[in-house]
């Protein structure tokens, strides 16, 4: 029998194949981890490629013509993605987030949403079906990732200002592009689309006062995330966060703001609304106030890696028991202990560490966002 050659790329972040109980037992649903944080929200990245070369995410001197993406035969099928949905779904997932890289230059993803769609709980109820996208390919994809059944969509748009915005993505794309996709994802009903803004002191947080200006009274809500510390090749730098406090004291010069209450368990967002009744606003607050303790999020990586946080330095491979000959019993059985183990808070702990262990080379490698999503 010739020797199986496995590609280098599937071993760019350590993973163990977690173990099958002899005794499989049915999923309750109720599962908990260490902090008592139910398991409710599953990302799933179907492509680590992206045609944008953020700095804070894919920067172009290390994600450049040579870099070795996954191979396709690497990757999870749709049958396979839809195979541990449901696997997820049995343990109390009720919210599916398709990411990347960028989910659309997944050929045929639209296929894999109309999958997903027709996934239902314990009890019956649809999913809460969304995609995070950088809105180069939506316009034309739109109306059929709405009609396989896609509920809502999330556009990553760091800038109005044209030339802002290609210095960010990197690749010269137009802002305007991006702009009539998110018309476009309005019109087709995949809303309320949300708009998330990357704040970069220094380098696009004069834009938060315009884009606030730009999309209120739209129906979109936009939301300015902290400039995080995820992967190891963004060169990040605490000065280069703007905290959310700032960046609501800024808009406060400009708008009457009101607090809000959260919509769900577990998110991430702290909601304003204007007063005057023109929407809502939101802050993303990973770096300066972390919300670990709510996090009831996991993650799965385009070829079958199940990580429990965005920094994240090891996974647990699922692919190996979806391409086994395990049994559904069995595997959500192995999932099950996964998730009671887990203990995850780095946000929490981050003010803790060392400023340099980040650089460190004998650190574990975290993984990547393009790898496993936001």
């Amino acid at each position: 029998m010739p020797e199986r050659v496995i590609p280098l790329a599937d071993q760019r972040y350590a993973a163990a194949v977690p173990r099958v109980p002899e005794h499989p037992a049915a999923p309750s649903g109720l599962l908990a981890d260490q902090l008592g944080r139910p398991l409710r929200d599953l990302r799933i990245s179907v492509t680590d490629r992206c045609n944008f070369r953020c700095g804070y995410c894919m920067p172009k001197e290390v994600f450049d013509k040579n870099y070795a993406f996954l191979p396709h035969s690497s990757l999870l099928s749709f049958e396979e993605i839809t195979r541990t949905a449901r696997l997820f779904i049995a343990h109390g997932v009720r919210k599916l987030r398709l990411t990347g890289g960028e989910p659309l230059l997944r050929k045929n993803v639209e296929e894999l949403v109309a999958q997903l769609s027709a996934l239902r709980t314990p009890d019956g109820a649809p999913l809460d079906l969304t995609l995070t996208t950088n809105g180069s390919l939506l316009a034309r994809k739109a109306q059929a990732l709405k009609d396989a059944g896609l509920q809502r969509v999330t556009v990553s748009l760091d800038a109005l200002d044209d030339a802002v915005f290609r210095r960010m993505n990197d690749v010269d794309f137009p802002v305007d592009d991006v702009l009539r996709s998110i018309e476009r994802a309005m019109q087709v009903g995949l809303g309320p689309v949300k708009i998330n803004m990357v704040v970069k002191r220094g380098t696009n947080d004069h834009e938060i006062v315009r884009m606030a200006r730009h999309f209120r009274g739209t129906g979109a809500v936009l939301r300015f995330i902290e400039y995080m510390d995820v992967g190891a090749s963004n060169g990040w730098r605490m000065d280069e966060v703007l905290p959310s406090k700032e960046v609501i004291a800024r808009l406060q010069s400009e708008f009457a703001l009101e607090p809000m209450q959260p919509q769900s368990e577990g998110e991430t967002a702290q909601r304003w609304r204007y007063a005057d009744g023109q929407g809502e606003i939101g802050v993303i607050s990973s770096v300066t106030q972390a919300f670990c303790r709510d996090c009831n999020r996991a993650r799965l990586s385009t070829e079958g890696k199940l990580f429990l946080c965005l920094f994240a330095t090891r996974g647990h491979d699922l692919r190996a028991l979806l391409r086994g000959g395990f049994s559904d019993e069995q595997i959500a059985a192995a999932i099950a202990p996964i998730w009671q183990r887990r203990d995850d808070r780095y946000s929490e702990l981050r003010s803790a560490m060392p400023r340099e262990q980040g650089a460190d080379a004998a650190a574990p490698k975290r993984v990547e966002m393009h790898y496993i999503g936001g």
